[in-house]
Order: C-alpha cells, then sequence, then structure tokens
C-alpha cells in the first residue's frame, strides 16, 4: 500500500517498507559537525571532530565497570495501558497530560569537548534516584552531560552509566539529585493504529517542553538513519510511526497515550525545521528502550551495549573503510570537496599535538605500510599526546591485534576501559617501527 505525506513542505511518497534513508534536518546552531538524519536541536554529538573517529574505544565485557548503587530492579517495568487509550475515539487532554508527564522530564545539555561543540536533547526520569533515559545519539561523543528538571530547573551533572549504539538508548544517572518523579509507562506492545498521542520535548533546545498533538500511524516500521558525514546508515527496526510534529531537541523525549503513559522515545523524524503538517516522527517502542536500560543497569555489556564510557587514545584518525592508509587520505579529502570546510586540507608532520576542536588536514607525508590505520593528528592533553605518535604514523597493532582499517582500531580496542594499559606498534612517517605502552584515558561517549 502506498501513503502519500508532506515533508518539509513538500510532497514526499512513503513506499511500502523497507524505507528509503529519511531526508536530513537542516544544519542547526551551535553545531558544525556531521549532519546525521536524527533529531536533536544542536545536531547530533557524532564522533571526535567533525566526523573524526576517537580512539580506543570499551570495552571487555568480562572487566566491565559495576555502576556504584545501581540495579536492574531500578528500572520500572511497562503497565498495561489504561482503559481507552488506545481509541482514536478517546479525545485527548492535552493539559492534563503534560501535568501528569513534565515533572518527569529533563532537558540534556551535552559538552562535546573535542568537537568545540555543544548538543541538546530531552530525557525521562525513570527512578526517583536519578536515572534518566534518552537517545545515544544525544549523549554521543560527550565529554559533559548536564541535565536540567523540567518542572523545577534544577541543575545537575549526569553520568553516563552506558547505552546501546544499535538501538540508540543511553541510561544516565544524575548526581546529587533529591527524590526525583519518574514518568509513567504504558505497553508499547498494546499500542494500535490510530492512537492519539503527545509528543513532549525540548523542541529547538530551548528548554522547557513544548507539545505536539497527533496519532500512530503505523506500527513496526523499519527505518535507516543516515550520516552523510560517513556515507554511513544505522537501522532502526520496530518503531513506532506518528504524525506528530517532531522538531529538533525532541530526542530522547516522550511519545505519551491520552492518559499520559510513555508508549515510546522520540528518536527521529522526516522533517525541516519547524513543526510542518504531515511531518512523519519516529519512536523507539518503550517496551524496547526499557529492557535495554535494564540490561545496562545490570552491568550486562554485549557487542553493542557499552557499560561506563570509553577508554581514548587520543588520535584523530581517518574516517574511511579502507585499509590502505594513502586511500585514507584521499577519503579524506573527498570529504572535504563534499564540504567538509577544513577537513581535507594538507596538514603538517612532526609531535605537534591539537586543541579540542582543532581541525586535522591530512598529513604531508604517510608511513610506507600498505595496511593500517593513518593518524591525522593526536589531541593534546591525551594519552598519546606525549608518546611520540603524530600525523603521518600509521597504527599498525593494539595488544597484538593487528590494526588494518580506522574501524578495526576502534573494533579491537571494544574491550578496554579508561585507567587499562595497552601496546600499541605504529609505523613513522618515516618508516621506523616504534612500540609503546599506553595508559587509557576517560574518552566521551560514542
Amino acid at each position: 500500500m502506498q501513503e502519500n505525506e508532506s515533508a518539509g513542505g513538500g510532497g514526499w511518497e512513503q513506499p511500502d517498507p523497507p524505507y528509503p534513508p529519511l531526508p536530513p534536518p537542516p544544519l542547526p546552531p551551535r553545531r558544525n559537525g556531521r549532519t546525521l538524519r536524527y533529531i536533536i536541536a544542536a545536531v547530533l554529538a557524532a564522533g571526535l571532530g567533525a566526523g573524526l573517529t576517537a580512539a580506543l574505544d570499551t570495552q571487555d565485557a568480562s572487566s566491565s565497570p559495576r555502576s556504584p548503587g545501581i540495579a536492574a530492579s531500578d528500572i520500572p517495568e511497562p503497565h498495561d495501558n489504561a482503559a481507552g487509550s488506545g481509541s482514536s475515539a478517546a479525545p485527548l487532554n492535552q493539559a492534563a497530560v503534560e501535568a501528569k508527564v513534565n515533572p518527569g522530564l529533563v532537558d540534556i545539555d551535552a559538552t562535546l569537548r573535542y568537537q568545540d561543540e555543544s548538543a541538546e536533547g530531552t530525557g525521562m526520569i525513570l527512578s526517583p534516584t536519578g536515572l534518566v533515559l534518552t537517545n545515544n545519539h544525544v549523549i554521543d561523543g560527550a565529554t559533559t552531560v548536564v541535565v536540567t528538571l523540567v518542572g523545577s530547573r534544577a541543575v545537575y551533572q549526569a553520568r553516563v552509566v552506558g547505552y546501546d549504539q544499535a538501538d540508540d538508548v543511553a541510561l544516565l544517572q544524575l548526581s546529587g539529585a533529591p527524590r526525583l518523579t519518574p514518568v509513567t509507562f504504558g505497553n508499547s506492545a498494546q499500542v494500535t493504529l490510530g492512537t492519539p498521542v503527545l509528543a513532549l520535548g525540548n523542541a529547538g533546545g530551548r528548554g522547557g517542553v513544548t507539545p505536539a498533538q497527533g496519532a500512530i500511524d503505523g506500527l513496526d516500521r523499519s527505518i535507516q538513519a543516515s550520516d552523510q558525514g560517513s556515507d554511513t546508515t544505522e537501522d532502526l527496526n520496530h518503531m513506532l510511526q506518528t504524525n506528530a510534529g517532531i522538531q529538533q531537541g525532541d530526542s530522547g523525549g516522550a511519545l505519551v497515550n491520552n492518559a499520559g503513559q510513555v508508549i515510546g522515545m522520540i528518536t527521529a523524524a522526516n522533517t525541516g525545521s519547524g513543526r510542518i503538517a504531515g511531518t512523519i516522527g519516529f519512536a523507539i517502542p518503550i517496551d524496547t528502550a526499557l529492557a535495554i536500560a535494564r540490561q545496562i543497569a545490570a552491568d550486562r555489556a554485549t557487542s553493542t551495549v557499552y557499560i561506563g564510557t570509553p577508554g581514548f587514545l587520543g588520535v584523530i584518525v581517518a574516517q574511511s573503510n579502507s585499509p590502505d592508509p594513502r586511500q585514507q587520505a584521499l577519503d579524506e579529502q573527498r570529504l572535504a570537496r563534499g564540504g567538509r570546510g577544513s577537513r581535507g586540507r594538507p596538514g603538517g608532520n612532526g609531535a605537534a599535538c591539537l586543541a579540542a576542536g582543532q581541525p586535522a588536514g591530512v598529513p604531508a607525508s604517510i608511513a610506507p605500510v600498505s595496511t593500517g590505520t593513518l593518524i591525522l593528528g593526536t589531541v593534546c592533553g591525551t594519552a598519546v599526546a606525549g608518546d611520540g605518535l603524530a600525523a603521518g604514523d600509521v597504527i599498525t597493532s593494539v595488544d597484538g591485534h593487528a590494526v588494518t582499517t580506522p574501524d578495526s582500531l576502534s573494533n579491537i580496542a571494544a574491550r578496554y576501559h579508561p585507567g587499562t594499559v595497552v601496546s600499541v606498534t605504529w609505523t613513522g612517517a618515516n618508516g621506523t617501527r616504534h612500540t609503546t605502552s599506553v595508559t587509557l584515558g576517560r574518552g566521551p561517549a560514542r
């Protein structure tokens, strides 16, 4: 069956699944990095610099850091939806729903130190002790996360407990917050087409909550959230679809039924700026999001679920899938020609580090090896800044594991945490081979 919707002010034909990649939102203020087709106020935190990869990452499931004072039992179970909440004929009392839900919502402000940027989104309070649910892309790349309670406007620091990149879910813990008022959760498995809903989030990153009424007009949707910066897409499945006018900043916010029960976590939309009739929005079913949060709280790491924050080596590497360092350099230049600004400009060689947020160019000379990960630069104050690695060098192994591409560097390092000592082998731009031990620092969430 074909459905015709309007998006961004023009016609948009929605084919049967699978759906094409969502068109991107416009580049918002306070964010100069690559644009992901998700919804938050200052674009997504999307890696180191404008699309750079920060290595190393996490994580060893057998040695993941315990989350002090947090247990899976702290995450609520969904309740049956209230009688009539799934009926398209049942009216939605916006004022009553807002009064019930808003005290359990928070604004999220993530500082992306290594990009010299910030990003805003929304979160939902899960427990009186300050556990907060949000999207992974809201805190992706964050070095500091600050949360503001919608009700009292009180401000708290937040710690990243863990996150699931594949399903776009993250769990935060507020520091020093008094007993808080959680939102009430419904059962997304009981949601039917036509269910009236209210979308509540930090629209436009202005702070507070902006409501948008709509209805559920699709179930079990599969979408692709596309990243123009890296030419990659992320598949999100089993999504709820709504015509509520979702806006940048709403990510991590609440999609609520007429009983004030949260049935979904707002995640993406096919829209431009502003609220537009015919907007197509998507939310993660709350049953799915809570199950992932429960897994994180229980410290159960998997290939996609990360506990804590990653270890950080501090090298800036090319965004490329090629094993050839020279091709990696060419890929950087290609991205620059596609509108990436200072990326891809010729860069220097040597030991000089880069300040957080300072762009890196392509090195003038590259180590004479056929495979490995090209270093575009090192970040000042990080683990490798004083260990001899420099632009033009190529990392070839970590703890004896061969490094073949920039992605492989992250994948190999996926077992490590801050404070772990790893052995790094690289070849210098002059052809000399080196090995050194590096103590990983605390990196941004990803």
